[in-house]
């Protein structure tokens, strides 16, 4: 019973067997959402900038909060990088205007309700009565090429591992 209930578990919770389509060096899935202030971004907007797109569970959660205000503190050194910053849930508009005031975030939260950008980017968990963005990031070239995938994010440490690969990818180029 124990073995059953753990790969239940696994494969709840681990990526799709369709991961492998992502991969370093393909052109990054376009999308098109609206912003906290209502504002459409496509990722074809931000074509010769270097993007951070990091998918987050839930508005205003402890380990979401975390990553926000760390991506926030850290915001001078990801613009000197000529880096933007986006961020992604399936949380609404008015949800992401709250969080995004509460904790004074400079960059914008996409609102992804249907989970289709997520699903686009293999950061959907999705179980059927409700749906989550997994804790997924990316960095995409200026090209719209994917650069850098983070499959496993600790929301302690990873602006610090971002700004890191922004600095040797930048130095490739």
């Amino acid at each position: 019973m124990k073995s059953i209930v753990s790969t239940l578990l696994m494969l709840l919770f681990s990526s799709s067997p369709f991961a492998d389509e992502l991969h370093e060096g393909q052109m990054a899935p376009d999308f098109t959402l609206s912003d906290q202030y209502r504002q459409t971004h496509s990722l074809d907007d931000y074509r010769g900038k270097w993007v951070v797109l990091y998918f987050y569970p839930k508005d205003d959660t402890p380990g979401c909060t975390t990553e926000a205000c760390s991506f926030r503190d850290n915001i001078n050194a990801i613009i000197a990088k000529q880096a933007v910053i986006l961020g992604i849930s399936v949380d609404d508009i008015s949800d992401h205007e709250a969080f995004s005031k509460k904790f004074k975030l400079p960059f914008s939260l996409l609102s992804d309700p249907k989970g289709e950008v997520a699903r686009k980017y293999d950061a959907l968990l999705d179980l059927k009565i409700i749906h989550f963005a997994k804790r997924h990031s990316f960095i995409i070239d200026p090209q719209g090429r994917i650069a850098k995938i983070y499959r496993d994010v600790d929301p302690q440490t990873h602006v610090a591992e971002i700004l890191e690969d922004l600095k040797r990818l930048q130095n490739t180029k």
